[in-house]
């Protein structure tokens, strides 16, 4: 539709085709794991919430969010970065062991958080099948410092490439923990509150997403939880076997799932721009 608002990324960038895709659900578990090995970090998000009442409502939120940036008009970005601005300035947190009470939009914490989501989405999409070049996967990265932005982060100390971002996580391994609220986490993503007639199920497939999304963590996660995880040639296997049975699914019937942002995309900008992956590399 000539004249429509592309949004912040628009339907040429790496991050409109990747974001279309099923895998990013597994991989908003992944970056929950991982984001949990924070202890500052996960410590704000627990002290401020009812996490086990309120997870499902967290992870939506996020999805929304994720959302509105990527596929929304530029008004609607804006304004949903605001919105995570503004809630996250009146948060605050306290270190048990010190008493320190600290702000939850510290910038090293919002830091933490884009770093895990962003590497736990290309880790898990390209893991599973998504065709993603390394100058592609650069791209990516260096697209989300627009993201960055939007909550509260000054985009030149966001991480532009893989070798940034790798860089990044050595730097900030030393910090890692699996202190009281990751296994807190951890246990609520295997053991999520349901209904008991729904038990059967939970056992059935929510555990298995949520080990797929534990088993995609890198070693040093896994040893710092302390819970084993199949071979890393296993957990490929499955991760790649996950993308190819979820994108048999017709993706019109799983953008119809609300809030329906790339289904509203589509209308707002015509069908030529739906996501794609065969869509990158031309």
């Amino acid at each position: 539709m000539t004249g429509a608002d592309p949004g912040l990324f628009t339907p040429d960038s790496v991050t409109w085709q990747m974001h279309g895709d099923p895998m990013m659900w597994i991989a908003g578990i992944r970056a929950l794991y991982l984001q949990a090995l924070h202890p500052r970090a996960v410590r704000g998000v627990m002290q401020n919430s009812d996490f086990r009442r309120d997870a499902w409502g967290r992870l939506m939120r996020t999805a929304d969010f994720v959302g509105t940036t990527t596929y929304g008009t530029t008004e609607a970005a804006e304004r949903a970065g605001a919105r995570v601005r503004k809630i996250h300035r009146m948060l605050t947190a306290t270190d048990p062991d010190t008493g320190e009470r600290y702000g939850v939009d510290e910038p090293d914490l919002l830091l933490w958080v884009h770093c895990a989501e962003i590497d736990s989405y290309l880790h898990v999409l390209r893991g599973s099948g998504f065709r993603l070049t390394d100058a592609e996967a650069d791209r990516y990265i260096g697209e989300h410092r627009e993201n960055a932005r939007l909550v509260g982060l000054d985009p030149g100390t966001v991480p532009a490439d893989r070798a940034e971002l790798a860089a990044y996580f050595e730097k900030v391994r030393p910090d890692l923990a699996a202190g009281p609220e990751a296994r807190e986490v951890d246990d609520f993503l295997l053991h999520p509150p349901t209904h008991p007639l729904l038990v059967p199920a939970r056992e059935v497939l929510w555990r298995r997403v949520a080990q797929l999304a534990y088993a995609s963590l890198p070693p040093y996660a896994h040893e710092l939880y302390g819970r084993p995880a199949p071979a890393p040639a296993t957990a490929a296997r499955q991760l790649r076997l996950t993308g190819l049975l979820l994108r048999r699914v017709p993706a019109r019937l799983r953008w119809q799932l609300p809030p329906k942002h790339i289904l509203r995309a589509m209308a707002r900008l015509g069908p030529g721009a739906r996501p794609a992956p065969y869509k990158l590399g031309r």
